[in-house]
Parts: C-alpha cells; sequence; structure tokens
C-alpha cells in the first residue's frame, strides 16, 4: 500500500468539496469510502451529524486536480456577460427573414 493511499480504518480523514460551485464548496467531511457506484467515481461522507451522503470524487480533494483546470489556473477568457450577448447576437440573427446575398460583381 502506498504511503498515500488512506488506511480503511482511519476514521479522522477528511475530504474537502473543491467543486466551486457546488453549496459545499470548501466544507470538509468525514471519509468513509470511495467507491464505483453505476459506474461513477463516487466518495461516501459523513457529515457533521453524522449522516451519510455521497458526491463524484471529481468534486472534491480524494483525486488529483485535473491537469487542463492547473494549466489554466481557473482563469477563462469568456465573461458570463459576454457568453450571454454572444447567445442573444447568434438568436437575433437567426431570426431574421433570409436575404438573397448574391455577390454582385464589379465590373472594371
Amino acid at each position: 500500500m502506498s504511503s498515500t493511499t488512506p488506511d480503511r480504518d482511519d476514521r479522522s480523514l477528511r475530504v474537502r468539496v473543491t467543486h466551486q460551485f457546488h453549496p459545499l464548496f470548501g466544507r470538509e467531511f468525514e471519509f468513509v469510502v470511495r467507491r464505483q457506484n453505476w459506474g461513477e467515481d463516487r466518495v461516501h461522507l459523513h457529515d457533521e451529524n453524522g449522516v451519510l451522503f455521497s458526491l463524484p470524487a471529481a468534486w472534491t480533494d480524494a483525486v488529483a486536480l485535473d491537469p487542463f483546470v492547473v494549466i489554466g489556473e481557473e482563469r477563462c477568457p469568456f465573461t458570463l456577460a459576454a457568453l450571454l450577448g454572444v447567445a442573444e447576437l447568434i438568436d437575433r440573427l437567426r431570426s431574421q427573414p433570409v436575404r438573397d446575398v448574391s455577390v454582385k460583381q464589379i465590373m472594371p
């Protein structure tokens, strides 16, 4: 067993929710087990009241960081407002009637 592999008997191991849009983002919970459920890698955790729940393992620090996220340093060149503006422009252009846009030749 690797030195980084948690001991099954170590009930004090904590797992942090790292998915920035999850309501539990940043909170730590007691790790119970990691397993495949219906083809999805999930971690099972206890909350502060001892209630068992699970999350996709990729949403926690139980897995290595995604190299794409690491390299991108969580930056995005587009803002939500800009993307919504582009979507609105595309919708407007699609709703306009199609015109005959044949090219006119310029005669010398």
